[in-house]
């Protein structure tokens, strides 16, 4: 399995699967509710190879991943006996401040749908973009088509939140889509043609025409095709109804009449009273946030250009997700996110900075993938792992980032959707079936200050390179000096030897579970690389952890992904605790069956407490057999 010793170690360190309420993912983070921050080893953690950071925010302990995210949530899943609906459970409402509950509870509704919800935005932005060329015509099939792909998730919205907001209140999942589902149900839209029967509230902000009256009551009725407020209201309320309806309603029926009494209570009372107040709310907190944009659209840019990557970093920016979609919803178009485009070209424009003047290897093979997914928006690599810990560079990508805010708020640019991030984000800027304008343009300059600004900032004022203190400087070995030399380990195959970065697998590959090498071997037996015990020997026999004499902790991982062979074609000659030698028979293989399942049979050799040493140097051969010396360990 993939990521399995990193998943066991990040269960170990935030304190065990005991102290886990829940566990989800977004991007780049895994997002831990626990039940005693206090007893999770945090700087352990940071210090930990294949984790980028560790943030406490919004009442939550995210330990920032990268863009493998979803393949280690998988493995802390597997790992920890943790079942998908239990990881993603509401997480226990009695720690946390109001404040953080809030962030909490709208980084958990609208995480699942944000994948999804970006890449329906960015259909329906080409399509957009399409049109404004002259590539299609709004009559055509291939344009209605693209529309209806990039739109029809952001129409039944409600629907999709009754799902995500239901399920992180605690309540039946399907009955919260039930209710979604009613909001945007067609026929209830087709009752407010004709003449209405009376108005409530005539002369007032709040005047409504009556089209229907349910048991006699007046339902106002609104659109909630797109909306956001009034499902999440509707949802909490119906998690209430229900918890309360298991408590009375006898264990035979509750299967049907729990859902039964939920819906018949709650999708009538959100169409007279839930859903009109939310939707005046929304319309108020639109209005509200255009006031204050319009105060200063420079000032505002400025400041949410410059802040956007602080907010990131503390998981602030989830307070501005609903605002803007409620204003694209209301709206029908949003100022406030449009402003932070540029924060991210600034980011990336630092990182190149950085990789072209630093000498510190390590920060250079951070650097590249860091770039790379700025240029796609996904910045928490780039801000973990290069600026922030740099700082200065993180200073110059937030100045360029509040020019860039300045640039869009002084042209008054808009997002009409909320699709893809970095590049994929320009389309949002396409206003649907209007030609491309200026607006649009002043946009594009932003991003391009942005990114040349976070570079000559960073290039001209410079950042203290961790090459140049003498904490992190790499000895320079002449032939008066010798290395402390903490330990030798022998080769524990016969075959070619490669290096690490040519394995076949990211998490080996990448250094994120430690240095090493890789082996593939030509005689099927694994043997000791030194004296010590064998602490793991992996169930199927094609895993073995031992921890030397000296301290050194090592994997051996036969083949890729063959642990999916469940034991087959492996015979194990020890167990765990068993104290043994150099060059002791531990694992027998047979090579060309597992090849002939399709497996590669390559084999890491890795010191998974790397970070203890100063250096782990590998042997530059070709061919190694059971006793020659690859690895040295460096204090």
């Amino acid at each position: 399995m993939k990521y399995e010793q990193l998943a066991k170690d990040i269960l170990e360190k935030v304190g065990g699967t005991d102290n886990i309420n829940s566990v989800f993912h977004c991007i780049t983070r895994l997002r831990f509710k626990l039940k005693d921050e206090s007893i999770a080893k945090t700087e352990e953690l940071e210090k930990m190879d294949g984790v980028i950071s560790v943030l406490r925010s919004g009442g939550q302990y995210q330990v920032v991943i990268g863009n493998h995210v979803p393949d280690v949530y998988a493995a802390v899943l597997a790992v920890g006996g943790i079942s998908a609906e239990g990881a993603e459970g509401a997480a226990s409402d009695s720690g946390g401040n109001l404040f953080n509950k809030f962030i909490d509870m709208i980084s958990g509704v609208f995480t699942p749908v944000l994948g999804v919800l970006a890449a329906t935005g960015m259909i329906k932005g080409f399509a957009s973009m399409f049109l404004a060329f002259g590539w299609v015509t709004a009559t055509s099939g291939t344009y209605q088509i693209l529309y209806a792909i990039g739109d029809a998730l952001f129409y039944f919205f409600p629907i999709f939140l009754g799902y995500t907001a239901i399920k992180k209140f605690g309540g039946n999942i399907f009955v919260g889509m039930a209710i979604g589902g009613a909001l945007v149900y067609p026929a209830i839209s087709g009752l407010t043609a004709g003449k209405p029967l009376y108005t409530l509230f005539a002369g007032t902000l709040f005047e409504s025409p009556i089209h229907v009256t349910f048991l006699g009551i007046p339902v106002i009725l609104m659109s909630y095709a797109s909306s956001v407020i009034p499902i999440i209201l509707a949802t909490f309320f119906a998690s209430k109804v229900e918890k309360g309806l298991k408590k009375i309603i006898p264990d035979v029926v509750k299967t049907f009449l729990v859902p039964f009494f939920t819906l018949l209570i709650v999708v009538p009372l959100t169409f007279i009273v839930i859903g009109p107040i939310a939707v005046w709310a929304g319309d108020l907190l639109g209005q509200g946030t255009l006031w204050v944009y319009n105060l200063s659209p420079v000032i505002a840019g400025l400041f949410l250009g410059g802040f956007w990557q602080v907010f990131v970093i503390f998981g602030l920016h989830w307070g501005l997700i609903p605002v803007a979609l409620n204003n694209i919803a209301t709206l029908h178009a949003d100022p406030i996110l449009a402003m932070t485009f540029g924060a991210s070209f600034a980011q990336i424009g630092a990182v190149l900075a950085v990789i072209l003047k630093t000498k510190n290897q390590k920060i250079k093979t951070l650097g590249f993938p860091a770039f790379i997914s700025g240029i796609f928006g996904v910045t928490e690599p780039a801000i973990y792992g290069v600026t922030l810990p740099l700082k200065k560079p993180f200073i110059m990508s937030c100045i360029a980032g509040a020019v860039g805010g300045g640039i869009i708020g002084f042209a008054g640019s808009q997002g009409y959707i909320l699709g893809g991030l970095g590049v994929f984000g320009i389309p949002n800027f396409i206003e649907p079936g209007s030609p491309i304008g200026t607006q649009f343009w002043m946009v594009m300059l932003a991003m391009v200050v942005s990114f040349v600004l976070g570079l000559i900032l960073t290039l001209v004022f410079g950042f203290k390179d961790p090459v140049e203190t003498a904490a992190s400087v790499t000895p320079v070995v002449t032939q008066s000096e010798t290395l402390i030399e903490q330990e030798v380990l022998v080769s524990p195959l016969a075959g070619e030897l490669i290096p690490l970065v040519n394995v076949k697998d990211e998490a080996f590959s990448s250094g994120a579970l430690g240095k090493g090498l890789g082996i593939v071997p030509t005689e099927g037996k694994l043997y000791s690389p030194a004296n010590g015990t064998v602490t793991m020997v992996f169930p199927t026999g094609h895993a073995v952890g031992i921890t030397t004499d000296s301290g050194a902790e090592i994997l051996m991982h036969i083949g890729m992904d063959t642990v999916q062979l469940e034991g087959k074609y492996f015979t194990v000659h020890a167990k765990q605790g068993d104290k043994i030698t150099a060059g002791q028979l531990l694992t027998e293989f047979d090579i060309e069956g597992i090849r002939s399942e399709g497996y590669d049979i390559t084999t890491p050799i890795i010191v998974t407490n790397t970070n203890q040493y100063l250096d782990v140097m590998v042997v530059d051969e070709e061919e190694v057999k059971p006793g020659d010396r690859v690895i040295t360990l460096v204090i």
